[in-house]
């Protein structure tokens, strides 16, 4: 879990710099900036662990290519869940949130015939801009495990049926 704490302190810190001259202000905003960014004394925000996880999830359940996510005993459990009507958002998905800073771990399933690298390249750029952006943090990096091929085949037991006999 992370938490942000923001106080008092850093308010008179933006004040001051308004009072400050344009000629010293140049490389004075620019290190103001970078310290109090986001910072406006008025309390705390704390972002729960699963909340980065699921929006990591959500974020790669996106992308073109993947099956799903989570390895073998995750995948099962996640059909007997979405058989119930309930969705794990975070199967397959594993954060390390620090104060400023967030590392993703992740594992997925591709479907046949998409390029692997290709499919972990985007979801890997999904990862980074949706945390980015909408959890205010910095991504460190994201680690993808690739631990099976969806074949369409494999799953259709349906087609089985109506398939003419290899051998007579």
């Amino acid at each position: 879990m992370t938490i942000q704490t923001h106080t008092p302190a850093d308010v008179p810190a933006k004040n001051t710099q308004a009072a400050t001259p344009a000629s010293a202000l140049d490389k004075t905003a620019q290190d103001v900036t970078v310290q109090d960014k986001g910072k406006d004394g008025r309390g705390a925000t704390t972002v729960a662990d699963g909340v980065v996880a699921k929006i990591a999830g959500i974020a790669i359940q996106e992308i073109p290519g993947v099956h799903a996510l989570g390895g073998g005993a995750a995948r099962a459990i996640g059909n007997l869940r979405e058989k119930v009507g309930q969705k794990d958002l975070t199967q397959g998905v594993s954060v390390e949130v620090g104060q400023t800073q967030v590392a993703v771990d992740v594992t997925l399933v591709v479907e046949y015939p998409h390029p692997l690298q290709q499919v972990a390249d985007n979801a890997r750029d999904a990862v980074y801009t949706a945390i980015e952006d909408l959890v205010g943090m910095e991504v460190t990096e994201v680690n993808i495990t690739i631990t099976d091929i969806h074949v369409p085949s494999e799953d259709s037991e349906a087609d089985d049926a109506t398939r003419e006999p290899r051998v007579a």
